[in-house]
């Protein structure tokens, strides 16, 4: 009697749902999938719950085969030697294999005066709380929102289009966008009434306002932050190669450079120390190219290199508009976009198709694809590839 192989998916994003759904393409492997929510987190549809059109939760029925063990729990620390994860109720898991699908989040820094008194919107709690301060604020009370990148400029247009006075300070308005795709933000941005402070920072956060590098301030009854992304420290926690970031370092099969037993998925890997730019639309295919490693392990085989495709990027810009930035394979911008009611419904379709692609993945295995050729082998033995 063959004893299956146990593999611990950590992370119930994305990322750790595809990957542990596709795992089931043997019958002979184990997966159990530790979250510490109860409820698939949609995270591209966290400043819709704020605004009050989406919950931005699903069932984990929906999208979770009924073959993977759902734990509900935090995990606290990867143990190499005994390959086993400490869960924060005490309970060990043990495991042959592990992906590593932790994700991403958006923290205020520390390091900035009155963070305490900021929102971010990287995290389904921290939605909710914001959420829960809008509701005590009048409708026409000021808001600012902090970073000028797809989630800063999505937050910003839900909010207004909702009836809000919104203000976004940003650095620099969609810096990964082609000129055309930006002036296409900026233009639905004037028309909600999004006030657009460019080329500022933010040095200070109060209850009731926000001070900029100049020392102007503005009133704020509410400072939603989106500038930067952060990852969990389970990694760094455990002992594992991080980079800077403390992304998990991986070569370009996705594998720990401490442990070929563990694998990393989506926001919180880091290849070859040049890890591609965090977001759903390439944490799934990471998530396909995980659980393929594992997969082609168990079968003998040598597992491939990671090579995806980029497309594009989405922007709703409310519910009636959106920007869609066309790229090149490689993730830079092409000088063309989609604007308007058509990019809207793109972005919209492209939002309920993510759910759909990871229900599919549930109930047929390895159904999921996504398109190749970036040429990411090529641009790392030329170090062109981004940071």
């Amino acid at each position: 009697m063959s004893i299956a192989t146990r593999v611990v998916v950590v992370g119930g994003g994305y990322a750790g749902v595809l990957a542990a759904n596709r795992l089931r393409r043997r019958t002979d492997v184990d997966v159990t999938l530790v979250n510490p929510r109860p409820q698939f987190v949609e995270r591209i549809r966290l400043h819709q719950l704020v605004a009050g059109n989406d919950d931005a939760v699903e069932d984990y029925a929906t999208v979770l085969a009924d073959s993977v063990k759902l734990v509900v729990e935090r995990a606290e620390r990867i143990d190499l030697a005994t390959h086993s994860v400490r869960l924060a109720s005490g309970v060990t898991l043990d495991f042959d294999y592990l992906i590593y699908a932790v994700g991403s989040t958006a923290p205020v820094p520390a390091a900035v005066p009155g963070a305490e008194f900021a929102f971010p919107l990287g995290e389904l709690e921290a939605a909710q709380r914001l959420t829960a301060h809008l509701a005590d604020i009048p409708m026409q009370a000021p808001i600012v929102v902090v970073g000028g990148g797809l989630t800063g400029i999505e937050a910003a247009s839900e909010f207004a289009e909702a009836g809000r006075s919104v203000t976004l300070v940003t650095s620099a308005l969609g810096p990964s966008l082609a000129s055309g795709g930006r002036r296409s933000v900026a233009k639905r941005l004037r028309k909600l009434g999004v006030t657009v402070v460019d080329n500022d920072t933010v040095t200070r956060v109060q209850p009731d306002r926000i001070t900029l590098r100049d020392g102007r301030e503005l009133p704020s009854a509410a400072t939603v932050w989106t500038a930067g992304f952060g990852v969990p420290t389970l990694a760094a926690d455990s002992g594992l190669s991080t980079d800077r970031l403390g992304r998990l370092l991986t070569d370009e099969t996705l594998t720990s450079v401490d442990d070929p037993a563990i694998i990393a998925a989506g926001d919180a890997a880091s290849p070859s120390a040049q890890p591609l730019r965090m977001s759903c639309q390439l944490a799934m295919p990471l998530a396909s190219h995980a659980a393929d490693t594992v997969l082609a392990r168990l079968e003998g085989k040598e597992p491939g290199n990671l090579n995806p495709a980029s497309v594009g990027q989405c922007i709703s810009l409310g519910r009636r508009a959106g920007t869609i930035q066309m790229s090149h394979f490689n993730d830079q911008a092409l000088p063309l976009h989609i604007g308007g009611r058509l990019a809207g419904v793109i972005k919209e379709s492209v939002c309920a198709g993510t759910v759909s692609f990871l229900a599919k993945e549930a109930r047929k295995p390895g159904s999921y694809f996504w398109p190749r050729g970036g040429q990411r082998q090529k641009n790392l033995k030329r170090g062109t590839v981004d940071v």
